[in-house]
């Protein structure tokens, strides 16, 4: 049986701009401890990888393409989960952020690598919403609900947000 020493698993299954930030505050948070942590994205928390403005090569049928087209690219175009406005709230917690030097999403996201976050996109998520490997950012690992339960059952914390 594997040791848990201080392992953190998370699930991040939110697509929203304050969850996202919050997922990536504890990661950075608890690989700053010394801790191994992988970040597990499934569902709408896909649109957290995907790259903004992309578009994609691949023939994608009607559901796929209409999936792309109502879903948010990128941590940039993230709305927040409550008082969002029509995007009104995420630019506002934006700015509060930047008043205060907090990190933006990107920032974050970037420092998680750097502390070798071991990011995980799920592949069963990927195929239900249509979404291809060339359409999230790089420097990430695929991989499905096994992948996830062998870090989860690795981990003293477990997480899902």
């Amino acid at each position: 049986m594997a040791t848990e020493e201080n392992n953190t698993s998370i699930v991040v299954f939110s697509g929203d701009l304050d969850k996202a930030i919050a997922s990536f505050i504890i990661a950075n948070g608890a690989a700053a401890m010394g801790g191994k942590v992988t970040m597990f994205f499934t569902f709408w928390g896909l649109n957290i990888l995907r790259k903004e403005n992309y578009v994609s090569p691949n023939k994608k049928g009607f559901m796929e393409k209409m999936f792309g087209k109502m879903m948010p690219q990128g941590p940039n175009r993230l709305g927040i989960s409550k008082m969002n406005f029509g995007g009104l709230g995420s630019r506002m917690m934006k700015k509060v952020m930047k008043d205060k030097n907090i990190s933006t999403l990107p920032k974050l996201m970037e420092m998680a690598k750097e502390m070798d976050v071991k990011i995980v996109a799920c592949t069963m998520s990927m195929d239900v919403l249509g979404i291809g490997e060339d359409e999230l950012i790089d420097g990430i690992d695929y991989g499905g609900v096994a992948a996830y339960l062998g870090e989860a059952y690795d981990s003293k914390h477990n997480l899902f947000i």
